[in-house]
């Protein structure tokens, strides 16, 4: 049976939040709302956009979260075409952890709510898009925490829940993670707290990227 780590993107894999906090302040902007803190925004990172705005505007109705979710699409295609977004840059030790696993043996996933073409350019820029054997988006699956993406990643992988690691720096990560029966494997650099992420029911709490093989060989 295959082991198989999946990596969240967002706070994981790269530090992402600059853009995505800009892009969520035009959309508030557009629609001639007071846009949330950055600090708030932070907490939603890792969700699907519709349930993010809803997180970030529990007050609005449904429809209006819709629009704002594409309006937030379409502010940070803006950004792109205009050259206007920040790097995002790898977390430290990344390449490092990212090889070590593939030497040992393991294959490697990606579980993002972000969408295949966000997904997919991240991987690019960063020469990265052959190291992984499944990437699951937010264009095809249910938000996280639902275990959609872990689910597909585990059977495209020919991998089980029990030789499954999620690595992820949110509540939502771990909890998918749990919901899929998956070792769950919080980061301790990314936009939730490393106590949430226990509190969440992670089994361990990685300090740093290059640690991450050697508590996965020890799950």
């Amino acid at each position: 049976m295959n082991r198989l780590a999946v990596f969240d993107c967002d706070g994981t894999l790269v530090d992402s939040q600059a853009n995505i906090c800009r892009a969520m302040e035009a959309c508030f902007a557009q629609h001639r709302l007071e846009p949330p803190g950055r600090d708030s925004i932070r907490r939603i990172v890792g969700l699907s956009l519709v349930p993010a705005i809803a997180a970030l505007l529990p007050e609005a109705e449904a429809r209006q979260h819709e629009l704002m979710a594409e309006d937030y699409k379409r502010a940070f295609h803006a950004m792109r075409t205009d050259r206007a977004l920040d790097p995002e840059p790898l977390f430290d030790g990344i390449v490092e952890a990212i090889d070590a696993l593939d030497e040992a043996g393991w294959l490697l996933g990606v579980a993002t709510g972000k969408s295949d073409r966000g997904l997919a350019l991240i991987l690019e820029h960063h020469g990265l898009t052959r190291r992984f054997v499944t990437l699951q988006t937010a264009d095809r699956h249910p938000s996280k925490p639902h275990p959609s993406m872990l689910e597909l990643a585990i059977a495209e992988a020919g991998a089980a829940p029990h030789t499954t690691a999620m690595i992820g720096d949110t509540s939502f990560d771990i909890a998918m993670a749990i919901n899929a029966g998956t070792h769950a494997v919080g980061v301790a650099w990314g936009y939730h707290e490393p106590h949430e992420l226990t509190a969440a029911g992670a089994h361990r709490v990685s300090d740093t990227a290059r640690d991450l093989p050697a508590m996965l060989e020890a799950l």
